[in-house]
């Protein structure tokens, strides 16, 4: 008997490749950025990411088994959530805050919505979001890069018990004999003191700042790293980029002592990270051509904006995270033209 032709919908050409190894392909290039990070800022680092790992996946073996469904820890997407969210977070940040993040940001970011594939906003971002409302001051406590004796010992406020005061940043600070400013991330020192380092410390990572996110030139090695092998698509962090730099670069020629310059924005802070691992998100970003510009632009322009005129000096995190929650409207805006309709979508039969 003749085999029976079976008819599905589109698309019929698909690469032979899944999706636990697309996410452990992630995982690999974020290695390099984890390495750096517990390098730069010891131990507390690397229990920080730990932390937030193992409690990411721990929190979604719970709800797979609560839902009664198989597990789906071996996607490794969840690996992914808890390292990003780990390398977003200062090096010194109490380890029970960073559970805190973890659970929330796999409970309400992916598993409320249905887990992988079904959630909204990036899972990571959701967890920090939450944990820079909950706890404004831990969050913003940064710690010198290359502090003497990281290796030996613990950034004081790592341990710290729940609900209690930690130690003060500054007293360690003092206590190591460095100057307080070695503390500072780039961005306040240029937000609040019009202080700009150097774009070559910026860039390769001689500074404070959260875990993974002061090396650029790490990042975006390990970003087109991915992108080659066609993991991540790479319209969308040029988009962000791009964005970024044409909204800086009227203020900073309209005045170079009070903005910073394009080449600043873009190697500081979290955009690098954001834009390369985050922004990237398959399931939270659009898919059409023109969808992924607009959704990078509108990252990196309102990322400037809320550096530049807000009360915080970061603006990625909520920028990636109100982008997310616009993708559903981007991607209708731009869907193509379906052949054989006048306009876009559902229209009239042409003629």
């Amino acid at each position: 008997m003749a085999k029976p032709i079976e008819i599905r919908t589109s698309p019929h050409l698909k690469r032979a490749i899944s999706v636990d190894r697309i996410m452990r392909n992630v995982v690999f290039a974020l290695l390099p950025i984890c390495a750096f990070a517990v390098f730069q800022f010891g131990l507390s680092a690397l229990l920080l990411l730990l932390t937030t790992t193992g409690v990411a996946i721990a929190t979604e073996w719970f709800f797979s088994r609560m839902s009664e469904r198989g597990s789906t820890v071996s996607d490794w997407s969840v690996v992914i959530t808890g390292i990003l969210l780990g390398l977003t977070l200062p090096p010194g940040f109490p380890l029970w805050m960073a559970a805190v993040a973890a659970f929330v940001g796999v409970a309400l970011g992916k598993a409320l919505f249905g887990g992988l594939g079904y959630n909204v906003m990036n899972p990571a971002l959701v967890g920090r979001a939450f944990v820079q409302a909950a706890f404004p001051v831990a969050i913003t406590a940064w710690t010198p890069a290359f502090a003497p004796g990281r290796f030996a010992e613990l950034i004081p406020s790592t341990l710290t018990v729940p609900f209690m005061q930690p130690v003060p940043v500054t007293d360690w600070i003092a206590g190591l004999q460095l100057d307080a400013w070695t503390g500072a991330t780039p961005l306040a020192l240029q937000k609040f003191q019009h202080i700009e380092l150097p774009v070559t410390d910026v860039f390769t990572g001689m500074i404070a700042g959260s875990a993974g996110e002061t090396s650029a030139l790490l990042i975006l090695i390990c970003g087109l790293w991915l992108a080659a092998k066609r993991m991540l698509d790479w319209r969308i962090p040029v988009a962000v980029m791009a964005g970024a730099a044409l909204t800086a670069l009227p203020f900073w020629l309209m005045d170079a002592s009070l903005y910073p310059s394009p080449w600043f924005v873009l190697f500081s802070g979290g955009l690098m990270l954001g834009a390369w691992f985050m922004a990237s998100d398959m399931v939270a970003s659009p898919v059409t051509t023109s969808g992924v510009i607009i959704y990078g632009l509108f990252i990196g322009s309102l990322t400037v904006f809320i550096r530049l005129f807000g009360g915080l000096v970061e603006g990625i995190m909520y920028a990636i995270l109100l982008a997310n929650a616009l993708g559903p409207l981007i991607m209708s805006w731009t869907q193509p033209r379906v052949y054989g309709t006048v306009g876009k979508g559902r229209g009239r039969v042409s003629r």
